[in-house]
């Protein structure tokens, strides 16, 4: 790949932090969103990427051609019951967006894939997104919810990817909106059992979402009220309506501590009432539970105690102090317990251990919790992910679940929690796919301090370990967030043609439990970094692949790790792709009125404050720790209205890069100069994105067919 490197315009502020510590920005112009020179700069980095991947034009239509000839453009989702309908989506050839879909509730299979929406007997169209985002070249839906009575939709769109969305409101059957429009929500919409009042969220000139806002239908908006607010920088606010119907919860949440309050469904002018006030340092987590015999309770995931593993607890639901709370599941040894789900007769706890999802049935038999009688639900292979799907009804027998792994598609299976037998209701169709031709497995790598590290991983069957194959390898490593090993219809296109996959769990993430988290966060974080370079050494010593056919792919908090690597061990990567990378994390933690700073403080730590933090995030920070040395080949991605990621961070980094390494490389930018963290939002679109990113990598280990 070749082109014509863009224009530089280096400017010299200079800043001066903890007295003694002096920061010179060359590229800090590159922030002003409203300069016309940042654009164009961005536009000749697009031009340059454009003319780069010039001779893969052949390759990505190929890739695109095989993405679309593996997907089954027009489907329907497993439907979802909810009282007198069943709730479905369906995609149609052709159209980026899906259609929602309802039918009267009969029990029977899946509905007819190739129906139009709208046309079998009954069917009903809720609302279609292709139509909404025909007016608009972003689209994204961020929030669906149905009333109780299930006559009306209330859903919110974002038509420029900047998160913040417009509130409308539909009678379900209709073709046009109800009056009603609320400007600048958030994620998050919870109905009353009125069907007239929705709660909704606001977020504040830092993309903090820090309100909770009630609007009754067919009144002003000037009118909504404020139900809550939350003032402390460092939490924010998200709500959902309890499967139980009885209540609203409202979670305000930092990184290290929790608070919850219930709002009544029935009567949705009540103001909130707190479970337990915050903690510095408690998480709790409240599943509301109506029981009309022995009273309506809730079941708490909580850390209470400083347990690692967490435990499940339960209380009176009108309990307002924790020490109501009385153990039902305490904590256990090497288990993390993240979440629970419950039902009228029985309780499902999701659990990690060993590095795996699992999913824990506690039945509950005339009110009282039967934790002897509790089982795990078995999965048919050692390496898999496994978690609660969409179970709308609080009465329901049955769970649904969803399953997967790197070579199983997605199943839809409904679990009868009494009986143990299941049903496949449906599974992820994968035109031309044979999985019987390719192979999975988990293998352990030992960081540095000797920790092991897990390593997902799947290629084509029988493929020689000989050094000779290419693999990418794929790592995130923040937020407790766990990269559970999934089928990927896209990924095909590389296993198809010799290439390997892999995950690297690093610390950070959430796969062995709370403990691999906090090994890989504030002045830990080096470990992520520690621990992807010791999966990569692994890969290449066991004869997976060798360094110059290694490919490292990472995004947002695992495009900083991309950063780290490829200034730590360049050599050890044929090729990078950080895609909207946080990689000027010390500006950006410098910075308290940029979205998510101050909540992401207790994740990275404090520079502002903290002289400590500061020089350690300084001693990491891909941007700041750029040295004139080879780099492998990078594509770096980035978006205009990425409210997570801010675009000048690639954008800086890639400046950076330019002007510092001497040693040729090819080095890439992209822009998304209408979207936002996620990208492109149409699927068609996305589709030709994850091309180019293939064809990238591709092309970097000699394959260009």
């Amino acid at each position: 790949m070749s082109g014509q490197t863009p224009p530089r315009a280096p400017r010299r502020p200079t800043v001066l932090r903890h007295g003694t510590h002096a920061r010179v920005d060359d590229w800090y112009w590159l922030r002003e969103r409203d300069d016309p020179d940042v654009l164009a700069y961005l536009k000749a980095e697009n031009e340059y990427t454009d003319a780069g991947f010039a001779s893969t034009a052949d390759l990505r239509a190929r890739i695109f051609g095989e993405i679309k000839a593996r997907v089954r453009e027009t489907d329907v989702s497993a439907p979802v019951r909810r009282g007198d309908w069943e709730y479905y989506s369906r995609t149609i050839e052709g159209r980026d967006y899906a259609v929602h879909c309802r039918r009267p509730a009969t029990g029977q299979p899946v509905p007819d894939p190739d129906a139009l929406p709208g046309t079998p007997a009954g069917e009903q169209v809720v609302l279609d997104e292709n139509v909404l985002a025909a007016a608009h070249e972003y689209f994204a839906l961020r929030g669906l919810a149905i009333a109780p009575g299930q006559a009306v939709v209330a859903y919110s769109i974002d038509v420029d990817g900047g998160e913040r969305a417009t509130l409308r409101f539909r009678e379900i059957g209709a073709d046009t909106d109800l009056s009603d429009e609320v400007a600048d929500v958030y994620y998050g919409l919870a109905w009353a059992n009125d069907d007239r009042t929705l709660f909704y969220v606001r977020t504040d000139a830092a993309v903090r979402p820090h309100q909770v806002w009630r609007h009754v239908l067919s009144t002003p908006v000037g009118d909504d009220v404020l139900v809550l607010q939350e003032d402390d920088e460092r939490f924010y606010l998200s709500i959902h309506r309890a499967r139980s119907g009885s209540v609203i919860v409202v979670t305000a949440a930092s990184k290290l501590t929790t608070e919850v309050h219930l709002l009544d469904a029935n009567t949705p002018t009540e103001p909130p009432r707190c479970v337990a006030a915050r903690e510095h340092g408690l998480e709790y987590h409240v599943e509301h539970h109506a029981d009309p015999e022995r009273g309506d309770r809730i079941f708490v995931v909580t850390n209470a105690g400083g347990v690692e593993g967490f435990r499940l607890m339960v209380a009176p639901a009108h309990s307002s102090a924790r020490d109501e709370w009385q153990d039902v599941l305490p904590p256990r040894p090497d288990v993390r317990i993240a979440d629970v789900d419950a039902f009228a007769t029985h309780l499902v706890v999701s659990e990690r251990a060993a590095g795996l999802e699992q999913l824990r049935v506690v039945p509950i038999v005339d009110g009282e919790v039967r934790l002897e009688d509790a089982h795990l639900i078995e999965m048919p292979e050692d390496v898999y992910s496994a978690w609660v799907g969409a179970n709308a009804e609080f009465t329901s027998p049955a769970l649904r679940y969803g399953y997967t792994s790197l070579v199983a598609p997605v199943s839809d299976v409904d679990y009868d929690v009494a009986s143990r037998a299941r049903s496949v209701v449906k599974v992820q169709p994968v035109e031309g796919y044979d999985a019987a031709g390719f192979e999975t497995h988990r293998v352990w790598a030992t960081a540095p301090d000797g920790t092991a590290v897990p390593i997902s991983i799947v290629h084509r069957r029988g493929l020689p370990r000989d050094g000779s194959a290419p693999l990418l390898l794929y790592g995130y490593g923040a937020y407790e967030v766990s990269i559970d090993p999934t089928f990927s219809i896209t990924r095909l296109s590389l296993l198809t043609r010799g290439v390997m996959f892999a995950i690297a769990h690093v610390r950070g993430g959430g796969e062995l439990g709370r403990r691999w988290y906090e090994h890989g966060k504030l002045d830990r974080k080096r470990n992520t970094f520690t621990d992807f370079i010791a999966c990569a050494e692994h890969l290449v010593a066991a004869g997976y692949t060798s360094a110059d056919r290694l490919v490292a792919r990472g995004g947002s908090a695992g495009g900083l790790l991309m950063g780290a690597v490829a200034n730590l061990r360049p050599e050890l990567f044929g090729a990078v792709v950080a895609e909207v990378p946080f990689v000027d994390c010390l500006t950006t933690m410098l910075d308290e009125t940029l979205p998510l700073t101050i909540t992401e403080w207790e994740e990275w730590g404090d520079p502002v404050h903290d002289e400590h933090v500061y020089e350690y995030i300084g001693g990491y920070a891909p941007y700041d720790n750029v040295r004139d040395q080879p780099y492998p080949p990078m594509l770096v991605t980035a978006g205009l209205n990425d409210p997570r990621v801010q675009f000048w961070e690639p954008a800086k980094w890639v400046a950076r890069l330019r002007a510092t390494v001497s040693a040729p490389h090819d080095l890439f930018l992209k822009t998304e100069l209408g979207a936002g963290h996620h990208g492109p939002s149409g699927r068609y679109e996305a589709w030709e994105e994850e091309a180019l990113v293939l064809a990238f990598a591709l092309a970097q280990v000699g394959i260009t067919d």
